[in-house]
């Protein structure tokens, strides 16, 4: 097929997939008989108070035009990734300590008390049920799979393909077969990429490990993986608490709520908030399933963190928001509601940051 036909024939099927797979992401309805977040018949739905999603006549104009979106790398930086060199270095200066290294999108490579841990690892070009059809990655990772330290642990939030990447997954376990922690649902299909050791939870329900302590907690969002299913397997934020009482809180996606205050108070405060704060536009779309830049600020406040690091930007694209949109807007949001600088973190790919 030459070049001038597949790209038609891309953008055509991008259309379509985005077409079924937003079709299908209304929440269900809530009944009484049912307990809290899990439904009647099986699956799962967002706490009472959440916000509503779009119609799906509101988001067909996104379906439509999303596939001819293309990210304007202009806008990034020059040093918005940084070199091989620095992430070493970065990585050698805090060895000794609790740290975070941004890879990419939500991956974070975080040591902590002994530990090291993958948050959500997507290392591949697409993030897509039929690469290469999909968004594309457009930055690559700050390391690549090969040259990753010994990893201990994968956290998972959820199993939208930019999140739970089973090309990544496969590779980790080759490597060395780390301990999964994942919600609800979604244990085997991490066993059918080669990993044996799956720790499935619930909301608040809690996992041991190496000292740390590993916590589900509720986020607003959603989850499909396939065009016949959806909202099957849960989703979920984490806490990962130490021997020390170090605390760190790990979001995945999410749109904020009242709830979030109500962790903050039975689980805060952290030491440092993982938030995700990109692919917010258009609202009509992605309302409902991803925070505007100022919501996650209060939703990371509400938490009581006491730093929050903005993720889930200049990676890929997603949304209609511009790639440095996110950020721009988180921290104008902090300067205008009086949150000291130093307590936002917009990190380059592949710095690290102690907490």
């Amino acid at each position: 097929m030459t070049n001038r036909l597949r790209l038609p024939l891309n953008r055509l099927l991008l259309a379509l997939l985005l077409g079924a797979f937003l079709a299908g992401c209304d929440s269900a309805g809530h009944s009484a008989e049912s307990p809290s977040h899990h439904l009647p018949g099986g699956g799962f739905r967002n706490l009472p108070q959440s916000p509503p999603t779009g119609s799906w006549w509101r988001k067909l104009p996104f379906i439509v035009q999303f596939p001819f979106q293309r990210a304007d790398m202009s806008q990034l930086p020059a040093d918005h990734r940084w070199s091989a060199p620095q992430v070493q270095a970065g990585l050698d200066r805090h060895a000794q300590g609790d740290s975070v290294t941004w890879i990419g999108h939500m991956t974070a490579l975080v040591r902590m008390g002994g530990v090291t841990l993958l948050t959500d690892p997507w290392f591949s070009d697409h993030c897509s049920p039929l690469p290469p059809f999909g968004p594309r990655r457009v930055v690559p990772p700050a390391l690549p799979v090969e040259n990753l330290p010994r990893i201990d642990l994968l956290l998972i939030s959820h199993s939208h393909y930019d999140h739970f990447d089973t090309a990544t997954l496969r590779q980790l376990a080759r490597r060395q077969n780390p301990l999964v922690i994942v919600p609800l649902g979604l244990g085997e299909l991490v066993r059918e990429q080669g990993l044996t050791q799956v720790v499935e939870l619930d909301w608040h329900q809690s996992s041991e490990f190496s000292g740390l302590r590993i916590t589900a907690l509720p986020v607003i969002h959603w989850s499909k993986r396939t065009l016949f299913k959806t909202n099957d397997t849960l989703w979920a934020g984490f806490s990962i608490v130490s021997a020390t009482g170090k605390r760190l809180y790990f979001g995945g996606d999410a749109e904020y709520g009242p709830h979030y205050r109500q962790l903050g108070e039975q689980y805060g405060p952290f030491d440092l908030a993982l938030l995700s704060i990109g692919a917010f536009l258009p609202r009509e779309v992605m309302a409902g399933h991803h925070c505007e830049p100022a919501d996650c600020l209060r939703l990371g406040l509400d938490l009581r963190a006491r730093r929050m690091a903005a993720m889930h930007w200049g990676t890929v694209q997603l949304g209609f928001d511009r790639l440095m949109e996110a950020p721009t807007r988180f921290r104008a949001a902090a300067t205008q509601q009086g949150v000291a600088a130093e307590r936002i973190w917009i990190p380059h790919i592949g710095e690290t940051q102690p907490f």
